[in-house]
């Protein structure tokens, strides 16, 4: 009974949270209309735009050698997480049979001990500093611990799914991943979608107005 709610219906139900959520937040962005900006352009929105999206991935040269760490950290959680998502086998072979048809060649398995550390170092190391710093502590909400304590909850039981012998354990993880999933559209998570548009109109705002920001 439990494994046909969390095969089943509750894989369905959150499926449905995550992609109302996410089309939701988009639509809101783009389709949201501000007022008409009557100031003389002075440069290009678009190059504006396209810069900032892409300039952000480096941090500015006067503060980079104060958030070396952080920024590496962020690097190893994000990229780790993303190679196991997508290029792990367990994960291409449950793409390719529950939702898109088709696969591709997965990492081998040493390339994914590797990634799957690296997410987990990233996040920890994140995390600790949200708790052990007094800035970390004074702009994290509940939401942002929620999430990280959830992402960390998600990736363990991962792990622990691959052995194989325990089919329990592979519900678990499942389950985790629908809490996650349902989470993920009223949480800070939701930044996965939206940072290329934030970047891109607060790029283009400065970019008419001449401003290299």
């Amino acid at each position: 009974m439990i494994a046909y709610l969390i095969d089943g219906p509750l894989w369905y139900f959150s499926l449905a949270v995550f992609c109302i959520g996410v089309l939701w937040h988009l639509a809101r962005i783009i389709f949201t209309r501000g007022r008409t900006d009557l100031s003389v352009a002075r440069g290009s929105a678009g190059g504006g735009a396209i810069r900032n999206v892409f300039s952000r991935f480096i941090p500015h040269r006067e503060i980079s050698s104060q958030i070396g760490l952080p920024v590496v950290a962020v690097y190893k959680f994000h990229l780790g997480l993303f190679a196991v998502l997508f290029i792990a086998a367990p994960h291409v072979i449950f793409l390719e049979e529950n939702l898109l048809g088709f696969g591709w060649t997965p990492m081998p398995h040493w390339a994914f001990i590797v990634a799957s550390q690296f997410a987990f170092f990233g996040l920890i190391l994140l995390w600790l500093r949200r708790m052990l710093t007094s800035v970390g502590r004074l702009i994290s909400t509940t939401d942002d611990h929620v999430a990280a304590i959830l992402t960390f909850v998600v990736m363990l039981t991962g792990c622990l799914a691959l052995l194989k012998g325990f089919p329990e354990l592979r519900l678990l993880h499942r389950f985790t991943v629908e809490l996650l999933l349902i989470d993920f559209a009223f949480s800070c998570l939701m930044h996965t979608f939206t940072f290329i548009p934030s970047r891109a109109f607060t790029g283009a705002w400065f970019g008419r107005r001449g401003i290299d920001a």
